[in-house]
């Protein structure tokens, strides 16, 4: 594909990412402070690896947080099987405690570098990949530049493109068709997403659909269940999975009316950033409603009726625990949190009006009544008092939302289809 010239916005963005560099390290320091950097791992963030490059052709993969490292586990996988090498990159300490539970054999996690000259540079000198896989939407422009500068071929997967986001790169097309003209493919997951990119400017676009569907539901340590489940003592469980602040009082005010009606009421909230759990818990408290933090140790006992699962890597468990999941990310203007794995798990969904982020998906979810839409704490109290009288609905839901799920799947062949060309040039090499 033809390289656009490069406009004066991305000089110019090249040059104050130069000249800012050593300025990075006060930016890194707040995030350590606030618990978002490994302290043991800065480097990397400066580009300075801290594993060896292993020999032969490297495929190199990037997720910025951790739905897109979740996303791409499988097709690291598969690549593997092909006899390369893989590097996977992520920008969040959560996403890096994630991939150092689950990664598939020789595939090795680095953070990705701050996004100017010097440290990609760092990076790409050491690393050398021979593909390299973005996923999303990440449009870091000195990334993008350098690895194309370098020959190396780049190839976005499970490609989305936000409305929001689209607005924000409308007003810079240039920037943007530039950046894109350096992108070989794009695998797109929905016709929209093709639509937006296209109108910015890209050439070879593909529409594949989204690599979640095929992901594995996550798994629930059998002995951690059992210990949830003997606490619980079979009383009512719903749980609010990755929230946002904003979402919790009404989480929490929906509890709080439905305990009048259903006698040992759990409610099970998991935040998003398990950093917030003491203010979640600040918030039932607010309530009247003493909460427990799972980082404390504590299970639920007769009493608790707020359940603060403020950990890492353990969605499996709360899935497994309740039959009706509000999925958070909703009722706040963030764009909705991925609902495939408790569709997948057995859950009926409820969520908010805010889900950009998976228009499509949440769409097909009501169509098929797997999922319906609250707007506030007393339309959620209202649906869940609904679903609470009428077991028969809840596994209506469930058993559709499994359905739908399961029919939307097929990404990752098709995705491994798309790039086996690039994989057939490496083993030629």
């Amino acid at each position: 594909m033809a390289k656009a010239r490069t406009p004066l916005s991305l000089r110019l963005y090249r040059g104050s990412t130069r000249i800012a560099g050593p300025l990075t390290g006060f930016m890194l320091n707040r995030r350590l402070k606030r618990g978002k950097e490994d302290p043991e791992r800065i480097g990397e963030r400066h580009g300075i690896a801290s594993l060896p490059r292993p020999d032969g052709p490297l495929v190199w993969v990037h997720g910025a947080s951790v739905g897109e490292i979740l996303a791409v586990f499988p097709l690291l996988g598969r690549i593997r099987k092909h006899g390369f090498s893989v590097l996977l990159t992520s920008g969040t300490v959560t996403a890096a405690q994630i991939a150092s539970n689950k990664l598939p054999e020789g595939v090795l996690h680095q953070f990705l570098p701050i996004d100017t000259p010097k440290f990609m540079k760092r990076f790409l000198d050491h690393w050398q990949p021979d593909l390299a896989l973005l996923t999303e939407s990440e449009l870091w422009p000195n990334l993008i530049l350098q690895t194309s500068d370098a020959g190396t071929p780049l190839v976005l997967i499970n490609g989305r493109l936000s409305e929001r986001s689209f607005a924000r790169w409308k007003k810079m097309k240039r920037t943007a068709s530039a950046l894109l003209s350096r992108i070989d493919l794009l695998l797109v997951q929905e016709p929209e997403d093709a639509r937006r990119f296209a109108k910015l400017g890209a050439q070879r676009i593909a529409t594949i659909g989204n690599l979640k569907f095929d992901v594995t539901p996550p798994e629930a340590e059998p002995r951690s269940l059992a210990a949830l489940e003997r606490s619980l003592h079979r009383r009512t469980v719903i749980l609010a999975a990755s929230t946002h602040g904003g979402e919790e009082e009404a989480v929490i005010e929906a509890h709080r009316r439905l305990r009048r009606t259903t006698p040992g009421l759990v409610t099970i909230i998991v935040p998003r950033h398990p950093q917030r759990g003491s203010a979640v818990a600040d918030v039932a408290q607010q309530y009247g409603l003493p909460a427990v933090l799972r980082s404390h140790g504590y299970l639920p006992d007769r009493g608790t009726e707020i359940y603060i699962a403020d950990t890492i890597g353990e969605m499996g468990l709360f899935y497994r625990l309740a039959p009706i999941v509000f999925m958070g990310g909703s009722l706040v203007k963030h764009g909705g949190q991925n609902p495939i794995e408790p569709a997948k798990i057995g859950s009926a969904i409820l969520h908010g009006p805010y889900v950009s982020n998976f228009t499509a998906i949440y769409g097909e979810l009501n169509r098929m009544r797997g999922a319906a839409t609250v707007t506030d704490a007393e339309s959620l109290a209202n649906s869940l008092q609904r679903l609470l009288d009428d077991p028969a609905l809840v596994e209506r839901m469930k058993e559709s939302a499994y359905a739908t799920v399961m029919r939307m799947g097929g990404a990752l062949e098709r995705t491994l289809n798309a790039i086996q060309p690039y994989l057939v040039q490496l083993r030629l090499r």
